[in-house]
């Protein structure tokens, strides 16, 4: 009988942890046991899992006792806080906040990118912003093929990437708006700005804080993050992050600048090949990736493959993923897989 393993799901109570609970059932990750930990106004809450009722308990340090694999996702107070006291404890921490992911002791991974940084851990891995996993995942395959030299990337993010609050406040936006309502804006672009905007029937273009340069945080994560998973200190990138009225799916357009050139049919070629991604890009019928469509699923889809004529070796790109599931949850549980095979 193959070894099973004691799991520990912290945030359970939000989006991303729900999501991660429902991917470690769909997946059949090897559970011997489950715990789910919140913040001390979740504990007591009943979740159903697999049929099975389980009470969401107040994450403490004492919480990880016998934990084989933590899931963090409630912040990044909460992981600086909790994540090193469960690898104390024997865990292994998976953490999607920002609290480690430039840490250079900690390994920063998408699994269909860089699956030997692995080899590196010592009991806390990151996992990387949301925008940033879909985006890597399609330019792998076109470093592979011709080495990248720049990328000029530009976001439309969906409101599920602020949390359910901020996917409530759209719906209810969206429903005052058509109604000749007032409308209340609390959590756009972050719930403790300054300001609020509405986001029904509008767009932002801030997501997290503004830090230098007039750049938010979001742009320096893809940023910098790019650069540590691919393993390219001096890759050139720039992004524009966007918040769009859509409720769950980014979508990104992505301009590549390549070291050598690259047809839109060896690009395609290519990233057909490649893991975790699917090609949908056919103009004449005009089928190319959308949130709706991508929402729901664990690929990153690929579309609107096309050269750009202003420089020598260039081609655009649109690419969308389920922000919540491959941006944040599932690919949690892929590094977890990944770590199963070497158990």
């Amino acid at each position: 009988m193959s070894k099973k393993y004691n799991v520990a799901v912290v945030g359970a109570t939000g989006m991303v942890g729900q999501t991660m609970i429902e991917v470690l059932v769909e997946r059949r990750f090897p559970l011997a046991g489950l715990k789910l930990l919140a913040s001390a106004r979740s504990a007591n809450l009943k979740i159903e899992v697999d049929g099975q009722e389980y009470t969401v308990e107040e994450a403490t340090p004492q919480s990880f006792a016998g934990v084989d694999f933590a899931f963090f996702s409630a912040g990044e107070a909460i992981s600086k806080e909790l994540g090193p006291e469960a690898v104390k404890r024997g865990a292994v921490v998976i953490d999607n906040s920002n609290a480690f992911r430039m840490d250079p002791e900690v390994p920063l991974v998408v699994p269909e990118v860089n699956p030997e940084a692995l080899s590196q851990h010592r009991g806390l891995i990151a996992n990387p912003n949301c925008s940033t996993i879909q985006m890597v995942v399609a330019l792998q395959p076109l470093h592979a093929a011709a080495g990248l030299k720049r990328i000029v990337a530009a976001t439309y993010q969906a409101v599920s990437g602020a949390g359910k609050e901020a996917v409530d406040e759209l719906k209810a936006q969206c429903r005052a708006a058509l109604d000749g309502q007032e409308i209340v804006a609390e959590r756009i672009p972050t719930k403790d700005a300054v300001r609020h905007h509405q986001i029904a029937f509008n767009l932002v273009p801030q997501l997290d804080v503004f830090v230098e340069d007039g750049y938010c945080k979001e742009e320096l994560k893809m940023v910098n993050e790019t650069r540590k998973i691919m393993g390219l200190p001096e890759l050139a990138v720039t992004a524009t992050t966007v918040r769009v009225p859509v409720v769950n799916g980014h979508s990104m357009a992505l301009n590549v600048e390549l070291q050598k050139p690259l047809s839109p049919e060896e690009a395609r070629e290519a990233l057909s090949r490649a893991p975790g991604v699917k090609v949908m890009d056919d103009p004449a019928d005009l089928l190319y990736p959308m949130p709706l469509m991508a929402s729901g699923r664990d690929e990153v889809f690929v579309g609107r493959i096309r050269p750009d004529h202003s420089v020598a070796s260039g081609l655009n790109l649109w690419v969308v993923a389920d922000n919540i599931r491959k941006g944040a949850a599932t690919n949690s549980i892929q590094i977890a897989e990944l770590l199963l095979k070497t158990l």
